[in-house]
């Protein structure tokens, strides 16, 4: 459990330790919440920023407890950038034991949220029913958790990515004016990238017949993909890795895939392999490798930066359902 007293007692010890070389350090102090956040602040912020992730690479932020160095970090920053959306449950008692004066900025502010499987499932309920599913007093929503009405995973359209970007570099300029021309110019060379990506991302999906365009993964990670992409994602687990799917749940999927012909099935590279086994040993159809979703690789792993993650996404998965 988050134990505040230990928060700040750590924290008065580095702050009466680590005052003077903060004051001499040149760099923008930024906290990313997880890792894909920490990439796009480092194209943004080059040499200029000093960049702490809380949530590291391979990390899982949905189920992730906060360490007294994470509020020690937040104490110490000039700006905090997290994902919102209900997607970093731990931030706000992480911020409020920290003590931070440091600007904390939403990344996903001013993109198009979708709404989150859980409500659509429920949305759906409601309507085949003709009553209130809240009245009802039916509880769907993977043994009791709930995750909010939108859907967080927003970093996975790259039209997303660059909003995300555009908001990290005018966090960036508010914080440090002197150097906001140099965060303009890397913010607008990246998105610049994140747009020759986005044309090889569609050429990959066009490649792919309209037939074969169904896939299983662990959790509902990739909604904003399958809106943007036309790719279709169905998955035994909620918007959270903690929502565990029950025995109906899986078998219900299992019914589902066979229905929909379902071409590929992947594992993640922050959940527990066991149950995509299972629905794999049930159905036949072969697990077609590893899919980075909430968290980058390691720095040796094949997706060690956005760019890198959603290019190697996109290929497992074309490599998978065409056989190739």
């Amino acid at each position: 459990m988050f134990n505040t007293l230990r928060f700040a007692t750590y924290a008065s010890l580095l702050t009466l330790g680590g005052f003077a070389s903060s004051a001499s350090a040149a760099e923008l102090k930024v906290v990313a919440s997880f890792s894909i956040i920490a990439d796009f602040a480092k194209n943004v912020g080059g040499d200029r920023v000093e960049i702490s992730t809380l949530v590291g690479p391979d990390g899982d932020a949905h189920v992730y407890e906060p360490r007294p160095a994470d509020a020690a970090a937040l104490e110490g920053a000039d700006v905090v950038l997290v994902n919102g959306l209900q997607f970093e449950g731990f931030m706000s008692r992480l911020i409020e034991a920290s003590g931070t004066k440091a600007s904390v900025v939403e990344v996903t502010k001013g993109i198009e949220p979708l709404k989150s499987a859980e409500e659509e499932h429920e949305a759906v309920e409601k309507t085949e029913a003709g009553h209130d599913h809240e009245e009802a007093g039916h509880d769907h929503g993977h043994e009791g958790h709930h995750h909010g009405e939108f859907d967080p995973h927003a970093w996975q359209s790259i039209h997303n990515a660059e909003i995300y970007v555009k908001n990290i570099a005018d966090a960036f300029c508010e914080a440090d004016k002197a150097g906001c021309a140099t965060y303009t110019a890397n913010s607008e060379a990246y998105i610049a990238r994140l747009g020759k990506l986005e044309t090889e991302v569609k050429a990959a999906i066009e490649a792919i017949p309209a037939d074969k365009r169904t896939v299983i993964t662990s959790h509902d990670a990739f909604g904003y993909f399958e809106h943007e992409y036309g790719l279709r994602f169905i998955a035994p687990e909620g918007i959270s890795t903690e929502a565990e799917a029950s025995a109906a749940d899986v078998a219900k999927l299992i019914d589902q895939v066979k229905h929909d012909k379902a071409s590929a099935i992947f594992l993640e590279n922050i959940t527990n392999p066991r149950l995509i086994e299972q629905i794999s040993t049930e159905t036949g159809i072969r697990i077609g490798g590893t899919l980075y979703s909430d968290a980058l690789s390691g720095r040796e792993g094949p997706a060690s930066n956005y760019i890198d993650m959603f290019r190697y996404n996109v290929n497992t998965m074309q490599a998978a359902i065409l056989g190739s």
